[in-house]
């Protein structure tokens, strides 16, 4: 059944979880891709294949400060009896004209420096006397202050093998290999990587920006003073940082009284700066829950052809749930409940995979896994329902933490996994196999 089609009968049906997730996964669609500079593209997806134009490093270079030499020249050399060469110059990272290393000569190199013909391998400046006619030194005297130490002659106590203390051509990435596979998010390292061979910009698609907004008149923002009757806002804070833990950039909105007006005006202003939005709280049956009124008219949906449909999902916690396109850019909207753990639980099973879709990343779900049950009793769920309770996984086990209750906040913030009950079942007992979705 197509998502136009559900829609005009979502209300008269309890929807299961996976139904809700496909009409959500059907319709959000990938961002367009843009060609960013490396740092912007930070934490974006990339969207083609970017394969190395040239070798890195792209010539023989030094490993260590020390000296460039003939392997024959140092074969045998010990601490009494040194291997004594004649310095013929420096060779510094970035050097072009390369002075050649004959028998009995040595160039005194730097880390990152190209090896110059005639060398054969580096000797490191600890296996020297510095050119200072004494014992071993542990470093080169700063050319500024010593312009002589580029002259000379060293005394080498220690053998060298061929290549030893090289770094070869082509030894990290070769010309024509692939560097990155479209799909990838580029981190730090993979920003890196594309600098190295020169890549100044990237074609990506960019980070989701997301909005949240969470409504309810009996809201406080934290640090401030509550009132009989209010609580502090915490959906917003949590729902906000998870869209960034899934890769958007992510704004958050402070608490929207429960009035239809300016609920409905705040959503069309936040529209402006949203490829989705999220709200959380006023979705359910009550006199007072005004999501569902004021999302009926905003931004014009009926004239652009979007709509919002709030259906009851066979789910707990998490049963009533919205979704649908608004504004005039048919911007996706999901509209989350109220309670602290429903409204989570909901983020990660339905708003994170369609943040991730938006990102065009391949797999958008949390990695999932069997682990056996390890609890004090037998844990219970109502039929018909798919139940999803806050566990910590480790070694193969889940344990349950706190209860079932959809307001139990502080069992969360020590939660590490999902344990998912099927529908079908009604109890499960200590020691079954359970299926896990792990959110660290």
């Amino acid at each position: 059944m197509s998502a136009a089609a559900t829609r005009t009968t979502g209300q008269d049906r309890l929807w299961s979880v996976d139904e809700h997730l496909e009409d959500i996964l059907t319709t959000v669609r990938p961002l367009e891709p843009i060609e960013l500079n490396l740092l912007e593209a930070q934490d974006c997806v990339l969207v083609d294949d970017v394969t190395v134009p040239l070798s890195l490093p792209p010539f023989d270079n030094s490993s260590m400060d020390g000296y460039a030499v003939r392997v024959a020249d140092v074969a045998g050399a010990s601490e009494e009896f040194p291997a004594v060469l004649t310095v013929i110059g420096d060779v510094a990272a970035g050097a072009a004209d390369l002075l050649h290393v004959g028998p009995g000569q040595a160039v005194r190199i730097m880390t990152g420096a190209p090896l110059p013909p005639g060398a054969e391998a580096v000797v490191p400046v600890e296996w020297t006397d510095g050119g200072l006619g004494g014992g071993p030194v542990s470093g080169m005297r700063a050319r500024s202050l010593a312009p002589e130490g580029a002259t000379g002659q060293v005394r080498v106590h220690r053998p060298a093998e061929a290549r030893a203390h090289v770094r070869a051509k082509g030894s990290d990435v070769q010309a024509g290999d692939l560097a990155l596979a479209a799909g990838t998010i580029l981190g730090p390292p993979q920003i890196a990587l594309l600098a190295a061979i020169g890549r100044g910009t990237v074609r990506v698609r960019p980070r989701p920006r997301v909005v949240v907004v969470s409504t309810g008149s009996e809201l406080v923002q934290p640090d401030e003073e509550l009132a009989a009757g209010q609580i502090y806002d915490s959906n917003s804070f949590a729902l906000t940082a998870a869209a960034r833990d899934a890769g958007a950039i992510a704004y958050r909105v402070g608490a929207v009284a429960d009035d239809v007006d300016t609920l409905r005006s705040t959503i069309e202003d936040q529209l402006v700066r949203a490829d989705l939005m999220v709200t959380t709280g006023g979705v359910s049956v009550g006199a007072y829950d005004v999501v569902k009124e004021a999302l009926s008219g905003v931004g014009d949906a009926d004239e652009a052809g979007g709509s919002v449909e709030f259906r009851k999902l066979a789910m707990q916690p998490g049963k009533p749930q919205g979704f649908g396109l608004i504004g005039p850019d048919r911007t996706p909207l999901l509209a989350l409940p109220g309670n602290p753990v429903s409204s989570y639980v909901s983020f990660e099973l339905f708003v994170r995979p369609a943040i991730r879709t938006l990102m065009g990343l391949p797999d958008v779900h949390r990695p999932r896994t069997r682990a056996v049950l390890k609890a004090d009793k037998a844990l219970t769920s109502p039929a018909g329902r798919r139940q999803f309770l806050r566990g910590t996984y480790a070694d193969g086990t889940v344990t349950p933490v706190g209860g079932a209750g959809s307001h139990l906040i502080a069992a969360l913030a020590h939660a590490d996994a999902l344990i998912v009950v099927p529908e079908d079942d009604t109890s499960v007992e200590p020691g079954t196999e359970v299926e896990v979705v792990l959110l660290g």
